[in-house]
C-alpha cells in the first residue's frame, strides 16, 4: 500500500499522565474515522474546518469513552498536507489508548516514527532540511538553540543551499553546452568566469560549515572538561557555574576521584560540563582510575577549562598539562584572585593567547562574567551576532556540506589550472548531488526512511 493512500493514527503528546492528550490522524479517511467516533452538537467537516468542536468519543456499543474536543484540518493546508483530524481528550493513559484503539478499529493504522513529518516532506509541505529541524525544535536545550532550530524549520538553511545549488547548476549547464556543441555559436564560459563562480561557491559552503559547528553546539551542548592538578578549585568552579553544591569541595588534594558530568546553560549556550579528578601521578589505586577517566573525558571534550592556582607558582604538573593542550581549544582560568597572585600571567598570555587567560576568584565571583563572555565569542565567533548566527545542521547535513566543499575546491583548482571543462563538471556534479541530499531534491529512499525513523511516534 502506498504511504500516501492510507490513514495513520498516533498519540501526538508525550507519554505519561497529563491534563490533555492528543490523538492525531492523517490521510484520506481521517475525517470519516473521526465522524464515526465523535458525537456532539456539531460534527467536524468542511463547514467547520479548523474549528474546535466539543463532544464525546463513543465506542462500538455507544458508551462514552471520554469528553473531547475535535478539529478537522483539510489538506493541503495542514501539517502533513493531507486531511488531518486531532482529538483532544483527557491525558490519562487509559483514555488515550482506548481512543487510539478505536481509530485503528475504524480503519486507521498505527503511524510509524516520524511518519507525520515524513508525509509533510513527501507532500511538498517541507523539504528535508526543514523536516529535520522539527526534531531540533523538540530537543532545543536553550532559547538560542530554539531560535536556530526555528530558523532551519523556516527554510534558513534550505534557501542558502538551494541558491548555491542553482548557481553551480547554471555553471554546469554552460560548461556542458560548450562541451556538447563546440561547433555552435555559443558564448564560451571563460575560466575567469568559472573561477569567480567557484570562489563564491566555496566561500558560501565554508560559511555554512562554520555555522554548522555553532549549530551543533546549540543542539547537543558544548562538551567542556574542567581540568587541572588537585586542589586548584575545579569542583568549586563547577559548583559556582551550576549554582549548586554538586561536587564535594575540601582542602584535601584528590577529593574528586571520578568524573562528574552535569548539563547547564550559560548566556544561552548549552554546556555538558565534566569535572575531572586532579591530573597527577598517584599510587592510590582508586584515584589512579579517576585520573585515567579524566584523561579520557578530556580527549572527548571540545573545550578544556584549565584551572590553575593563582596563589602558587606554576608547577611541573601545570606546565605538562598546558603543553599537552597546546593545540587544543582551551580557556586558562587563574583561580584564587582573592589571594596574592604568584602566577606569571604575562607568560601565560604569551603562551596561550591574551584573550584565553582569565584571572578570577570562584570564591568571590570576580571574573565569572568574563567566562560567560569568552564562551559566547568561542561559540559564535568574535563580534558576531549570536541571534543571527548558527544553523542547526545535524551530522548528516554537516558531512554533506564538507564533501560538497571538497568537490567545489577540486573544481576551483581545476579551473585555475585550465583543465578541460568536463573535468570541472565531474567535480561540480558531485557537489550538486551532496547539496541536493541536504534538501531532499536528490536523496535515496533508504536515507529518507532512516532519517524519519529517528523521530518520535506522533511527530
Amino acid at each position: 500500500m502506498d504511504i500516501l493512500e492510507d490513514t495513520i493514527s498516533a498519540i501526538a503528546t508525550a507519554l505519561g499522565v497529563g491534563s490533555i492528550g492528543v490523538i492525531r490522524l492523517s490521510g484520506p479517511e481521517s475525517l470519516a474515522i473521526t465522524d464515526r467516533l465523535f458525537t456532539g452538537r456539531e460534527k467536524p467537516g468542511p463547514d467547520n474546518a479548523r474549528k474546535l468542536l466539543y463532544g464525546h468519543i463513543l465506542d462500538e456499543k455507544g458508551q462514552v469513552v471520554d469528553e473531547v474536543l475535535a478539529v478537522y484540518m483539510p489538506g493541503p493546508h495542514s501539517y502533513t498536507g493531507e486531511d488531518v483530524c486531532e482529538i483532544q481528550c483527557h491525558g490519562g493513559r487509559q483514555a488515550l489508548q482506548e481512543i487510539l484503539s478505536l481509530t485503528y478499529r475504524a480503519g486507521a493504522r498505527p503511524a510509524e516514527p516520524g511518519e507525520f513529518t515524513k508525509r509533510a516532506f513527501l507532500n511538498g509541505r517541507l523539504d528535508l532540511a526543514e523536516a529535520e529541524s522539527v526534531m531540533d525544535i523538540i530537543n532545543a536545550r536553550s532559547k538560542r538553540a530554539l531560535v536556530a532550530a526555528n530558523r532551519g524549520h523556516e527554510g534558513g538553511l534550505s534557501r542558502k543551499v538551494k541558491d548555491l545549488r542553482k548557481k553551480l547548476r547554471d555553471l554546469v549547464v554552460q560548461l556542458e553546452a560548450v562541451i556538447d556543441y563546440p561547433e555552435e555559436d555559443i558564448e564560451e564560459v571563460t575560466y575567469d568566469r568559472a573561477i569567480q563562480v567557484l570562489t563564491e561557491g566555496r566561500d558560501a559552503v565554508e560559511r555554512l560549515v562554520r555555522q554548522g559547528s555553532t549549530g551543533r553546539i546549540l543542539r547537543e551542548g558544548l562538551r567542556t572538561a574542567i581540568v587541572g592538578r588537585p586542589n586548584v578549585g575545579k569542583s568549586s568552579l563547577l559548583n559556582s557555574l551550576l549554582q549548586a553544591d554538586r561536587a564535594i569541595v575540601s582542602n584535601i588534594p584528590g577529593t574528586t576521584r571520578d568524573v562528574i558530568e552535569e548539563q547547564m546553560t550559560i548566556s544561552g549556550i548549552p554546556l555538558v560540563l565534566t569535572d575531572t579528578a586532579g591530573l597527577r601521578d598517584t599510587e592510590d589505586y582508586v584515584e589512579k582510575i579517576g585520573v585515567e577517566r579524566s584523561r579520557a573525558a578530556l580527549e572527548d571534550a571540545q573545550l578544556a577549562l584549565v584551572v590553575l592556582d593563582g596563589s602558587r607558582p606554576l608547577g611541573e604538573e601545570d606546565r605538562a598539562l598546558l603543553e599537552s593542550l597546546k593545540n587544543r581549544p582551551k580557556l586558562v582560568l587563574v583561580n584564587k584572585a582573592d589571594l596574592p597572585l604568584a602566577v606569571d600571567t604575562k607568560a601565560l598570555e604569551d603562551a596561550c593567547g591574551k584573550k584565553n587567560v582569565i584571572v578570577l576568584s570562584v570564591k568571590t565571583g570576580e571574573g565569572m562574567d568574563q567566562v560567560a563572555h569568552w564562551l559566547q565569542e568561542f561559540v559564535y565567533g568574535e563580534g558576531s551576532d549570536s541571534e543571527s548566527s548558527g544553523m542547526t545542521q545535524n551530522a548528516r547535513q554537516q558531512r554533506l556540506l564538507e564533501t560538497a566543499l571538497r568537490s567545489v575546491e577540486d573544481a576551483l583548482k581545476g579551473a585555475r589550472a585550465h583543465l578541460p571543462y568536463d573535468c570541472l563538471t565531474i567535480d561540480l556534479t558531485e557537489a550538486l548531488h551532496d547539496l541536493g541530499e541536504i534538501t531532499g531534491e536528490d536523496v535515496p529512499d533508504e536515507i529518507i526512511d532512516e532519517i524519519f525513523a529517528q523521530f518520535c511516534v506522533g511527530k
